[in-house]
């Protein structure tokens, strides 16, 4: 008697945890429609598995967008999308002005070449122009927060044109980091699981394919020299 109680407590557990599931993946559902509904983009389709969202049907030039509407909704842990993107290309340079004043000598121009060099396109050179670009210019975070401060926005962006224009096989992992304080360490691994989704969103909106890059926390397990610059992420080459 008792193995056959333990045996339907066990059974009606399960149900209510699948009930409870589909009523979580049915409610997610209803709300990103509505979301991109509200925001005109209505022609793609948005499915569920638990908390993870999957996205198709998207025009190429709708896509990206798409995917930042359904990653705003409130109790979406990720998403994807399936299909073709068009990335978000810079913007052209402007056209120089010519000069009116004379030369002052008839000397030839120079010969070396203003043509900036090609992108890396083996591993190495991309890692290293990553953490060239990172230690020039920082992401960075308000303190005890997911949010990126201009700069931290700014040097997102410009590595995310960077990435885009890296080769299509190469992958990407965005690592968190949060700066140890008084709080638990539950609580600083889930800031920096924030902060590295908060970097996710930018690159994916600038141009990265949102199937080629992942995204972890650390917490304040691996500081690096104290303060600012433990408020950080990490991007890697994967």
């Amino acid at each position: 008697m008792v193995l056959i109680a333990v045996l339907v407590t066990a059974v009606l557990a399960g149900i209510v945890t699948w009930a409870q599931a589909g009523n979580i993946q049915r409610d997610l559902t209803t709300a990103a429609q509505a979301a991109l509904a509200d925001a005109g983009l209505a022609q793609g389709h948005v499915s569920f598995d638990g908390r993870d969202a999957t996205l198709s049907g998207f025009p190429p030039d709708q896509a990206l967008r798409a995917l930042e509407v359904v990653q705003h909704v409130d109790g979406v842990r990720a998403a994807q999308l399936q299909g073709d993107v068009t990335p978000v290309a810079p913007g052209p340079a402007p056209t120089p002005v010519p000069s009116t004043t004379a030369p002052a000598t008839s000397s030839p121009p120079p010969t070396t070449s203003a043509t900036a060099p090609p992108p890396p396109t083996d591993k190495a050179g991309v890692q290293a122009e990553i953490d060239r670009m990172l230690a020039e210019t920082p992401i960075t975070f308000v303190p005890d927060t997911a949010r990126l401060t201009p700069e931290g926005e700014q040097a997102a962006r410009a590595v995310a044109v960077a990435l885009a224009k890296s080769p299509d096989t190469f992958r990407y992992r965005v690592t968190g980091h949060a700066a140890q304080g008084p709080g638990s360490e539950s609580a600083a691994l889930q800031l920096s699981r924030d902060r590295a989704r908060a970097v996710v969103r930018i690159l994916t909106t600038s141009g990265l394919a949102a199937k080629r890059v992942t995204y972890r926390g650390l917490g304040d397990t691996r500081p690096a020299t104290g303060g600012e610059e433990d408020r950080r992420v990490e991007i890697t080459v994967v």
